[in-house]
């Protein structure tokens, strides 16, 4: 089964973050920051998806124990063949934070995990996956950020979940920008997704981090009810035309750069 991963509690504060922000004036700064500090990249190679999967085992094995700790220290699945795949790095850091895969479907063999494990979380009938092409659908997947990359500095009481950040390491203009590495994730996979063809994708994840997703113009489309699998999680749908229609101007511009650096690299 499948879940996108910014870690419970708090989802490393991106609610709060994002709803505290003036999003038109503040998007621009937002991508300036972001660009400044963070470079999304396409694993268009096996040394790069590696990577990923070492990104994933840090998060979903060693972190959150959702999966067994792998002895190569890295996590896979059988759906990693059939799934294209994005990272961010820090700049300065030269470090990889967080990465997502678009898991395609190349005909009626090729399931989506969301088909495979929670088909009974997809109750709107007319989006169904089985209304489209199977070139034509996709799932937005293992989603997974760094532990460092979702800590604040302002955690700092006693027991906090997502504890805090080493001051010295990181400038108040680069935390500003991490809590939106996930924002920049989705529209890596977004620019993924569109690139190669796809016009119907779906997503599993807490229906806190969809109403965060609105604030920017990101209005996922639930289809159904939540289930418990690690936490309350729905099924959502987007499709390129939802996605550019609502998301705000701001941050639209942060959007494109990622899309022309995503775009170039899938060439």
């Amino acid at each position: 089964m499948e879940q996108e991963v910014t870690k419970r509690p708090g989802n490393w504060g991106i609610t709060k973050r994002i709803a505290s922000i003036k999003v038109n004036n503040d998007a621009m700064k937002i991508a300036e920051h972001f660009t400044q500090f963070l470079q999304p990249e396409f694993a268009g190679n096996d040394e790069l998806r590696d990577e990923v999967f070492r990104i994933r085992h840090n998060v979903y094995c060693e972190e959150l124990a959702f999966e067994k700790v792998k002895a190569e220290g890295k996590e896979q699945d059988e759906f990693d063949a059939q799934s294209i795949f994005s990272m961010i790095k820090h700049k300065p850091s030269n470090t990889y934070t967080s990465c997502v895969r678009v898991v395609k479907s190349a005909n009626e063999t090729e399931l989506l995990p969301i088909e495979k494990y929670c088909m009974e979380a997809i109750q709107n009938t007319e989006l169904h996956p089985s209304n489209f092409p199977r070139e034509e659908i996709a799932e937005i997947s293992r989603l997974a950020v760094k532990a460092d990359f979702r800590r604040r500095k302002t955690d700092k009481f006693k027991g906090s979940a997502v504890g805090a950040i080493n001051v010295p390491t990181y400038s108040e203009t680069e935390l500003r920008c991490f809590p939106f590495i996930a924002i920049g994730l989705y529209m890596a996979a977004a620019t993924m997704s569109t690139d190669t063809g796809v016009k119907h994708v779906y997503v599993m994840m807490e229906p806190r981090l969809a109403r965060s997703m609105r604030f920017v113009g990101i209005n996922f489309v639930q289809l159904g009810e939540a289930i418990d699998y690690h936490g309350l999680r729905a099924a959502y749908y987007i499709n390129p035309s939802i996605f550019m229609e609502n998301l705000s101007p701001g941050f639209k511009c942060l959007y494109k750069i990622i899309q022309k650096e995503i775009s170039s690299q899938l060439k």
